[in-house]
């Protein structure tokens, strides 16, 4: 019965395909060989598609066997084998996809196969095998108990089909352990973790020095003596566990790729042991373990990432020495992950996992070391990665390109692998995944031969606090963070240290107030909703915003400055820009001017103006307006609205207006890849589940951010996004930043107009107004960086005309 295939070189293997092909069509419906030449076909495609990942590959081997299948009636003697090839097709194919339909049906697949066989066939206890495999995988995924209990007794009637000496029997031995083990875990039951411990210690007595399976069954009795000391706190478990550890790491030298999994489960069985028997040297060793990870010189692998982690997280616990250090390598091995990562919304949630709390932990354990300005850096490394990555592809070259041939021929390559890798987000196949892989690493491949130019060693690495504090040349920089290990705000200053501020407030309350706002933003429009968020406000203001504003004006931030908010995790979900009380000492619109940041390279790129772009000549404006989307609610103010915009804006500039019937998705993503200027009046679908599917509804359907990011950008300006909740994001990850706002202004837009919650039609209408004829002074001339005080202005003069919520609503992003 076949299991898996061998490994060759790759062009054996095409031509092995291609012979194959032959073969098969030379063999009539009725040949006697057709079925094994299908099978050998399905074997050879089924062997290449983990060495190149084209479904396609994995889908014509599910086909062929399939076709096979049906050539050996009830009886053959081939029938099993066939059953089984079909059935582990479908099963890689689940790996792959995750679609149940085939993991179903590769169990149902194992269950005619493993019927069909005598009780004494040599291959019985292997489909037993696979059976329960495909029953326990599916108990992973449905947490159906049948499946794990049924499995369970799969595996026992294997093992006694594999007696003392059969050579799969350590397999058969660690198989039933692991099943026995996942039961102990769902439901408690001591004897199934006592059995697993037995059964894996039979399996590694059956394994000499240099068994390829001696790593792996070292692990696995002392993962459940570990577990089985968690339970009843019998030292001699937790000791077995440390020496089993021990030799399993001593398996796995420097750049072995299960060396910092064995490293981590080291160090955690010691920190255990400390934690019983409080030994000094069990908690030194476990540290110098984990240090081990910050001299590795081997490509980061996703495993490295976690016991990195691990270590952060332990050290900021315990209080060690080695804390910050360890978020250092953290963050500096998540930056090697995400740049193998194609910038593709498939690999978002990897990213996410990845990503987690550790770029807000970092910075919370900084400022507690007291290493303000290595917060900023750490924050900024893990803070909204995956745009990041993304703005990487839009990187200027000026210097490069004048920095001698070798310099010019890498800036020319740069730039065609960038856009090329820009132009494919989330268009490609599956079939297509390899040549995006292979476009990044060609990319990489130059960012490294870049790397080793004369002043360009820092290209594209993460930013130094001297490059960070750029951002603070117009005006303050706030970060707001919040960590489970506490809540703080920084004030990035130009030229001067950063000023720490203690937050009167923990995580769990910020997201408290935040999930309160956002149930209330859903619900606006009564007087009682209007007084709960004037709590909201208040609170915001005493516990987060007013010890910022004493600060500010410590530093000597003179009132009606322009201030930046650059808030982390829950704070990105809250009204920071309108917190306080309703006189006016203490309410922060009449005190500062505010804008936001999702990071703080994004306001230095957007504060850099490229050559040329002043010129007035070169400038265009469009409008689009879409009140009659094919799915949504019919907007009656759209018209009147964009009829405001040319009025005001005709005189200055070239203006296009596209409305109703000409406001596709087409056309607005051919008038985005002309103009400078945009106006956009239309209805906003966050999908805060998918984030990049988040949308602007036009005529004939969905302008989504994937949509956005794939186009061809000219020195964009200013973007007023008249639509709802354009700054929603997704609901588990808010530091990552993925709304239409964002969106805009990580591909070019320096300055960024949107709304925080549902916006009124006809206050749309008036706030639109009331923008322009503050946004065009008497100079006639646009200029994107007053953007954010004519939309302070408007709100103010609109105050006693519109609702408290409608008057909040409305924020800027940018310079």
């Amino acid at each position: 019965m076949r299991d898996s295939g061998s490994r060759g070189i790759m062009s054996d293997l095409d031509e092995a395909i291609e012979l194959h092909r032959a073969t098969l069509l030379l063999l009539p419906l009725d040949h006697p060989n057709r079925p094994s030449s299908l099978c050998d076909l399905a074997a050879s495609l089924g062997d290449r598609f983990p060495q190149r990942g084209i479904m396609s590959d994995l889908d014509e081997a599910i086909e062929l066997n399939r076709a096979a299948l049906l050539l050996l009636p009830p009886g053959h003697s081939d029938r099993s084998m066939s059953l089984n090839n079909l059935a582990l097709s479908h099963q890689h194919r689940f790996r792959q996809r995750g679609i149940m339909s085939d993991l179903d049906e590769a169990i149902e697949l194992n269950h005619a196969a493993l019927l069909v066989l005598p009780r004494s066939h040599s291959d019985r206890s292997t489909s037993l095998n696979n059976l329960a495999a495909g029953l326990q995988c599916r108990f992973r995924e449905q947490g159906i108990m049948s499946d794990l209990d049924e499995a369970i007794e799969l595996h026992y009637a294997a093992l006694l089909l594999r007696p003392p000496g059969h050579s799969d029997r350590s397999s058969s031995l660690d198989n039933l352990a692991a099943s026995l083990q996942t039961r102990f875990d769902q439901q408690g039951i001591m004897s199934d973790l006592d059995e697993a411990i037995e059964l894996h210690r039979a399996a590694l007595l059956l394994h000499s020095p240099g068994h390829a399976h001696l790593f792996s069954s070292l692990n696995n009795v002392a993962v459940s003596l570990v577990d089985r000391f968690l339970q009843r706190s019998i030292m001699s478990d937790i000791d077995e566990a440390i020496e089993l550890f021990r030799e399993a790491l001593l398996l796995c030298p420097p750049g072995h790729s299960h060396r910092s999994s064995s490293l981590k489960n080291l160090a955690l069985s010691l920190q255990q042991r400390f934690r019983q028997r409080g030994i000094q040297s069990d908690y030194d060793e476990a540290f110098s373990l984990y240090s081990q990870l910050s001299h590795s010189s081997h490509a980061a692998s996703r495993a490295d990432l976690g016991v990195a982690k691990s270590w952060a997280a332990s050290a900021d616990i315990l209080d060690h020495e080695s804390a910050l250090l360890a978020y250092k390598v953290a963050l500096k091995l998540l930056d090697q992950q995400v740049a193998l990562l194609s910038s593709s919304s498939h690999h978002f949630d990897v990213i996410k996992e990845a990503v987690s709390s550790l770029a807000t932990d970092a910075f919370s354990c900084s400022v507690r070391r007291g290493a303000l300005t290595t917060a900023v850096e750490l924050l900024e490394q893990g803070h909204a990665v995956f745009w990041t990555q993304l703005a990487r592809f839009s990187t200027p070259l000026d210097g490069l390109s004048g920095s001698g041939d070798i310099g010019t021929a890498l800036a020319e390559e740069f730039k065609r692998l960038s856009f090329c890798l820009r132009k494919a987000f989330d268009q490609y196949t599956e079939d297509q995944s390899p040549q995006i892989r292979q476009l990044t690493m060609q990319w990489d491949d130059v960012v490294t031969r870049i790397r080793m130019l004369p002043d360009f060693s820092r290209f594209l690495l993460p930013p130094l606090f001297s490059d960070l504090q750029k951002v603070a040349e117009h005006g303050p920089v706030i970060v707001v963070n919040a960590s489970q290990y506490g809540c703080d705000a920084l004030i990035v200053r130009n030229a001067e240290d950063p000023v720490h501020i203690p937050l009167d407030i923990t995580q769990a309350e910020a997201c408290e107030l935040s999930s309160e706002f956002h149930t209330l933003a859903e619900q606006f429009g009564s007087s009682d909703n209007q007084l709960k968020l004037v709590g909201i406000l208040r609170k915001l203001w005493d516990h987060v915003v007013d010890p910022i504003v004493q600060a500010l004006r410590e530093s000597n931030v003179c009132p009606g400055s322009r201030i930046w908010w650059c808030p982390t995790a829950e704070f990105t979900l809250l009204p920071l820009h309108i917190s306080g009380l309703d006189h006016e000492e203490k309410k922060l619109a009449d005190i500062y001017i505010s804008s936001y940041t999702p990071t703080l390279m994004t306001l230095i790129r957007a504060g850099q103006q490229p050559e040329g772009s002043q010129d007035a000549s070169s400038q265009h404006f469009v409008a689009i307006g879409q009140g009659n989307p094919v799915n949504g609610r019919k907007l009656k103010c759209v018209a009147p609205e964009l009829a405001v915009v040319a009025q005001h804006v005709t005189p200055i500039i070239s203006f296009t207006s596209l409305e109703d019937a000409n406001a596709t998705v087409e056309n607005a993503l051919d008038a985005l890849d002309h103009n400078q200027w945009l106006h956009l009046a239309c209805h906003g679908m966050p999908n805060r589940t998918q984030p990049f599917k988040s949308s602007f509804a036009m005529r004939d359907g969905p302008l989504m951010i994937k949509d956005i990011i794939r186009s061809n950008w000219q020195n964009p300006q200013f973007a007023f996004l008249s639509a709802c909740q354009i700054t929603v994001g997704d609901e588990k990850s808010p530091d990552e930043s993925i709304h239409l706002a964002a969106a805009m202004q990580f591909c070019g837009f320096r300055s960024v107009i949107g709304s925080m919650w549902s916006v009124d039609d006809e206050v749309a209408r008036q706030v639109v107004s009331a923008f322009y004829r503050n946004f065009i002074d008497d100079s006639k001339r646009l200029d994107c960086t007053r953007a954010a005080v004519a939309l302070h202005k408007s709100v103010k003069s609109l105050r006693k005309k519109i609702p408290l919520e409608q008057q909040i609503v409305f924020v800027h992003i940018g310079v």
